[in-house]
């Protein structure tokens, strides 16, 4: 078996890859765009073929850094709540439904009526609600998320999931099982997974798919997580109060815990790694809030010109669209973006500082909610790279910023499979 392990970050905008060796050290490292998802009026989709033509071409990039068959075991990581339906083969049904996708709101009822009230079920994107609908297509036997598709593309297998990628569903992370409760709004148990903990080999790579990329017979195909968790794996955080925040398209906040917290109201969820959680919660302001008013250049160009450590004194909430999650959740919630000034470096700074505002009231959140006291934050995600935004978050949150071990979800999801394929290995 191969001394190398291969992470996949599947996310929304791209698919990354990473290699890394049996230290946890990066081998290599590729990755590739993908076309924006698809909006209509609140319904988010993506074809799962544009996930598996980019990931065909990020392994075939790594085979330009790396020899191939050094990959012994290769784990997965997707968008949380992605969901889709697919056939007895494992083909797509219909578009995957986004994370960012609204729910029906007579599920999403029936849901709130009858799920507990830490379960991570609840709310207008609804992973579990969108499922629910989905089971109805014709030809779906199973529902699956985006993680798990990818696997299954590498393994033949579309019957197993994670424990993080599963929360959304409904899962029960205490119990360990899928709780009863599902049947009552209407979830065919038939068209559930089985549910592995992060970091469990599930299969090994199927014959024709080693021969097509090019990889040794015998790689493991290991249980991988959702990207918010790859990325806090990736950070190198390890010790309760530890937190993670993730600048990408959204902004997710993990903070390592020796307890799980649940509150439906804020958002606030928790996913477990080995006897640890991560808790936190995901928010739709973040970098995508920022990039609907400014271009990525003009971005670029204002954060060289900005004066970080003078606050712009205005309060701004901004949001991708309409609607929070956390940390508050609220369906109808608009972006607060005014007055705008003039100058369109202060008016950066200032979606700069609502963004931070938003991290700010997270960990508070946090905290309100029984977390621990966050020791340090690690930041990971393309806004992470911004010195000015690095700045001003250091002078708002009042807590010790440091750098990451690696900021590549993908180096989080290839130290799972590191941990399939050495099982004495530490994440």
């Amino acid at each position: 078996m191969g001394d190398l392990a291969l992470g996949i970050d599947v996310g929304t905008s791209a698919v990354r890859a990473a290699a890394v060796d049996a230290n946890g050290c990066r081998a290599a490292f590729a990755a590739a765009m993908m076309p924006a998802p698809f909006n209509e009026n609140g319904l988010v989709t993506q074809h799962p073929g544009v996930w598996w033509k980019a990931t065909r071409r990020v392994v075939q990039n790594l085979s330009r850094q790396i020899d191939l068959k050094r990959i012994g075991a290769i784990a997965v990581d997707g968008t949380s709540g992605t969901v889709l339906g697919v056939d007895e083969k494992g083909q797509p049904v219909a578009p995957a439904q986004m994370y960012n996708s609204r729910a029906p709101a007579e599920i999403v009822r029936s849901i709130a009526a009858v799920a507990p009230p830490e379960s991570a079920a609840h709310g207008t994107t609804s992973a579990l609600a969108r499922a629910i609908a989905m089971q109805t297509q014709p030809g779906v036997i199973r529902l699956i998320q985006q993680a798990d598709w990818i696997s299954g593309q590498f393994s033949g297998r579309f019957d197993v999931t994670d424990e993080n990628n599963a929360l959304k569903l409904g899962y029960d992370p205490i119990a360990r099982r899928w709780p009863d409760w599902l049947v009552k709004v209407g979830l065919r148990p038939d068209r559930l997974t089985t549910v592995v903990a992060a970091g469990t080999a599930t299969s090994m790579i199927a014959r024709c798919r080693a021969l097509d990329l090019g990889l040794a017979g015998d790689v493991a195909i290991v249980a991988g997580t959702t990207d918010g968790c790859a990325a806090f794996l990736a950070a190198g955080a390890e010790r309760c109060g530890d937190a993670v925040t993730s600048l990408g398209t959204t902004l997710v906040l993990k903070l390592l815990s020796d307890r799980p917290l649940f509150d439906s109201d804020l958002g606030v969820y928790s996913h477990r790694i080995d006897n640890l959680w991560l808790v936190g919660g995901a928010s739709n302001s973040g970098g995508a809030a920022i990039a609907k008013h400014l271009s990525l250049d003009q971005i670029r160009e204002l954060s060289e010109k900005m004066s970080p450590s003078v606050p712009t004194g205005l309060d701004y909430y901004p949001l991708a669209g309409r609607g929070e999650r956390f940390p508050h959740n609220n369906p109808g919630m608009e972006e607060r973006v005014g007055p705008r000034p003039e100058n369109d470096i202060l008016f950066l700074q200032a979606l700069m500082e609502g963004v931070t505002k938003v991290e700010k009231l997270g960990y508070h959140c946090l905290a309100e909610v029984g977390g621990p006291s966050v020791r340090s934050i690690r930041t990971v995600g393309s806004g992470a790279k911004n010195a000015a935004w690095r700045a001003i978050r250091a002078r708002m949150l009042g807590i010790p910023i440091v750098d990451p071990v690696d900021d590549e979800a993908a180096v989080g999801a290839a130290k799972l499979a590191r941990r399939g394929l050495f099982l004495d290995s530490q994440f």
